[in-house]
């Protein structure tokens, strides 16, 4: 017996949409045209005291001054797209200067070393007074490093024009001289694959409840991106260690440097160049660059069923067969018996079948081949209250105990043999 799930499917088809210039008679995006040695002066010429809550002229100034340096008509076109989100709503994101934020820090000294990706280091601070400042996450691009001018600009752009809780909150950023620095509020609990994959001996594994919570609102800020913001934002790059935890475990999304503007008026795709992480991307995107929001249910998909099995999406260090995590999966959606096989071990049984099942069911659903047979993330996001409502189905009987499992395992194969 296989997984039964009432999402409605979501057609495709329609014209391509390539990457071009859009037009735009906002005052904003017309200021963009300046030319390259039109360049503004400074932010951090200004006090920072001045700068609380800049509007929108600031913020073209900020990419005036990138794009003035940078010499490249493609980032125009990319702050031109992501501007028009911004006509309505006042942005917040302040103007630091590198003194600021270099003093709250430490001087940017290796203790304060939160971690470092693709775009460079961030370093924890706290912004004056020192003493009782709010604590902050301090992203430093690293010029030499895989990520550069495009996804510094649009990550400024994204998270100073969008705002929801779900979604990770940009304090401000930095253009003094050379540094390009994003100040984010600090999240105490790092991010949801420090508490899932991979957990070193001793560590208490997040029950149940916790996983439906985080994915609920990782789903929640995937759902903001597609049906509030407008134009839709396509984020391109879910994946647990982009979903941040506050110290209650509310998730919020971060890393917005691959997000893309999505389709708009008939369109039902953008093509664009490959991008994203190995394992997370959906197939029709991968294989032709055509990217939609379905491409985002599908790395939802991926995600949610980390969450329910405790294992990475490509891990090398299992066996063969079981490197993908979506292909191990895929014949045990199809089989009710193994279902159990599915449960994190580090749960010990103590989840709601009913829940798996129901989770599972989302999990397969999001994960289809074809991406007009997945669900929109607005139903996800209703199918996962089911999940977080009274811990998940909580009245139902307990999951099995790890004994259980392997007995129901081995019955399973017994049958097959017989069979």
């Amino acid at each position: 017996m296989g997984i039964l799930c009432c999402f409605q499917s979501h057609s495709g088809g329609g014209s391509a949409h390539h990457d071009h210039a859009v037009p735009s008679s906002s005052a904003a995006s017309s200021s963009l045209s300046c030319r390259n040695n039109e360049r503004l002066p400074e932010q951090s010429s200004r006090s920072s005291n001045d700068i609380n809550s800049v509007d929108n002229g600031s913020l073209v100034a900020l990419v005036n001054e990138i794009v003035a340096e940078s010499v490249s008509y493609h980032h125009r076109r990319v702050a031109e797209e992501i501007l028009k989100m911004g006509k309505a709503g006042k942005v917040t994101a302040r103007a630091f200067t590198y003194a600021e934020l270099s003093e709250a820090t430490g001087g940017f000294q290796p203790e304060s070393l939160l971690g470092e990706g693709g775009f460079g280091p961030v370093y924890r601070g706290r912004l004056p007074p020192r003493s009782s400042g709010p604590e902050v996450a301090v992203k430093q691009l690293d010029r030499n490093g895989m990520q550069g001018t495009r996804e510094f600009l649009v990550e400024a752009l994204m998270l100073s024009l969008l705002k929801h809780p779900n979604l990770v909150t940009l304090l401000g950023f930095c253009t003094d001289a050379d540094h390009r620095m994003l100040v984010y509020e600090y999240m105490p609990l790092g991010s949801l694959e420090d508490h899932l994959l991979d957990l070193s001996p001793g560590r208490t594994p997040l029950d149940w409840s916790t996983r439906m919570r985080v994915a609920q609102g990782a789903a929640r800020g995937l759902e903001y991106l597609h049906d509030a913001a407008r134009p839709p934002v396509i984020y391109r790059d879910f994946k647990a260690s982009n979903i941040l935890l506050d110290a209650g475990f509310r998730a919020s999304l971060s890393d917005f440097g691959l997000a893309k503007v999505g389709p708009v008026g008939d369109k039902t795709h953008v093509s664009t160049r490959v991008m994203g992480t190995y394992g997370y991307c959906a197939p029709e995107y991968a294989l032709t660059g055509k990217l939609t929001t379905m491409s985002d249910v599908y790395s939802f998909g991926v995600v949610f069923l980390e969450i329910i099995t405790g294992r990475r999406a490509i891990d090398t260090a299992r066996p063969p067969d079981q490197h993908n995590l979506v292909l191990w999966a895929g014949p045990r959606f199809k089989d009710k018996r193994r279902f159990a096989e599915m449960a994190d071990p580090l749960l010990q049984g103590a989840y709601p079948t009913k829940g798996l099942y129901q989770a599972l069911a989302i999990a397969a659903m999001c994960l289809q081949e074809d991406a007009t047979m997945r669900p929109a993330i607005s139903d996800v996001v209703t199918a996962l209250e089911y999940l977080t409502v009274a811990g998940g189905g909580a009245d139902d009987e307990p999951g099995p105990s790890p004994d259980q499992q392997q007995q129901q395992t081995d019955d399973g194969h017994d049958e097959d043999e017989q069979a």
